[in-house]
């Protein structure tokens, strides 16, 4: 009786195949034209499918979500969150940081990035915020300077009033150029689109984050709350 050649692993090549003494004269599906090897997914373990408005979507389930967990990721937050998970746990030993520094244009503070620091800190997060951490008369660029150096994690907040202000190189670019030499910035993009955002910084068009267009501010802010809860 023949035996094959390769009866671990599998052959190579569709000649490999042909030319085996057991296997050259099996075929698949009518033929080994039509044979095609399985595919392999990179994608991480728990993954589900869902459907949003009739387009698919994938999600994942990062490791340190809650078990029951009102909120669900796609697979893509969870890579982009990831390395900042990992910061956030380096500095889980110095507990006199806040949890997180939020980045925003003048003209959002009243607006959604006043909206999103009081959702954080009805969650439990500690948040360094301009209009309640800078006293009259200290300098803004100092109060920002200690603010970026005692957080664990810098939110930016994309808005149109963010990427009217980004080219000015003003306080907002300051902050950006800092919170981009680390991997502890998560972009937090709401009235625009990333596409917008590129035109006017690649830089920080291309770090992936979060997306009010895709999640509610409250389930936004629940997935940081998460994230930084050690």
């Amino acid at each position: 009786m023949a035996r094959c050649t390769a009866p671990v692993r599998g052959h190579k090549s569709a000649s490999a195949r042909a030319n085996c003494p057991a296997c050259g004269g099996r075929s698949y599906g009518g033929g080994y034209s039509s044979y095609s090897s399985p595919s392999y997914s990179s994608v991480p373990r728990g993954v589900n499918s869902q459907s949003n408005n009739g387009a698919s979507r994938q999600s994942a389930k990062p490791r340190w979500s809650r078990a029951g967990s009102s909120v669900s990721y796609t697979i893509e937050e969870v890579r982009a969150l990831t390395p900042v998970r990992q910061n956030v746990e380096k500095l889980a030993d110095k507990p006199d940081l806040r949890d997180v520094f939020l980045c925003h244009a003048w003209d959002d503070r009243k607006g959604i990035a006043k909206e999103l620091h009081d959702l954080l800190e009805s969650l439990g997060v500690s948040v360094w915020f301009s209009e309640k951490d800078v006293g009259l008369g200290v300098p803004l660029l100092r109060a920002i300077d200690k603010g970026l150096v005692n957080s664990r994690v810098g939110l930016v907040l994309v808005t149109p009033a963010m990427l009217r202000r980004l080219p000015a190189e003003g306080i907002a670019d300051k902050e950006l150029s800092v919170l981009l030499s680390r991997d502890r910035l998560i972009p937090i993009v709401h009235g625009t689109t990333y596409e917008d955002l590129r035109e006017v910084s690649p830089l920080l068009g291309s770090r992936s984050g979060l997306n009010t267009a895709e999640d509610s501010i409250e389930d936004i802010a629940t997935k940081l709350e998460e994230l930084v809860n050690v």
